[in-house]
């Protein structure tokens, strides 16, 4: 693992309950249901660059049901923090449906608070990219988000529907 510094200002999508049991930009939620990338000892928050690949994230983590009064947030993470981006040619088996190797190097780099943000490949849409978030980092207070918003998802998206002329 080797940190780097962001040269330009990063901006990153998540979505969550904004009056839900836990709020839309903490990491509560991946100690208690991990994801890819962390084990429960190793919590992070996931995030998207782009608002359309953090809503397929989430269409495909609720296999095709929403939990209700979804939201989305736009996160801004400014110059100078410090950054890994994952060499996938480095870590076969990242993509694996065990996870094994994901979560193995997600929790090495959480824990070892080396730099703030993780930079991997989205499984759903592999040419767009995830960043984690170390909430335990030192650097996290340099993160700001704006106020959440309601999504509005296409009825097509899950009941196959289709457009009538």
């Amino acid at each position: 693992m080797s940190a780097q510094t962001l040269d330009r200002v990063l901006t990153a999508y998540r979505l969550g309950d904004p009056a839900g049991a836990h709020r839309i930009f903490d990491a509560a939620g991946s100690k208690l249901w991990p994801g890819r990338w962390n084990t429960a000892d190793s919590p992070m928050i996931y995030t998207s660059e782009h608002y359309s690949t953090a809503m397929l994230e989430k269409l495909a983590h609720g296999n095709g049901h929403m939990p209700p009064n979804q939201h989305w947030i736009e996160i801004t993470i400014p110059p100078g923090v410090s950054y890994e981006v994952l060499s996938t040619a480095h870590h076969p088996g990242w993509d694996a449906e065990d996870c094994l190797v994901a979560k193995a190097y997600g929790r090495a780099w959480q824990q070892s608070k080396l730099s703030l943000l993780l930079v991997v490949p989205s499984v759903v849409a592999r040419m767009e990219r995830n960043v984690l978030i170390n909430g335990g980092h030192p650097e996290v207070g340099r993160i700001t988000h704006g106020l959440h918003q309601p999504i509005w998802w296409d009825g097509r998206l899950f009941s196959g529907g289709r457009c009538l002329a």
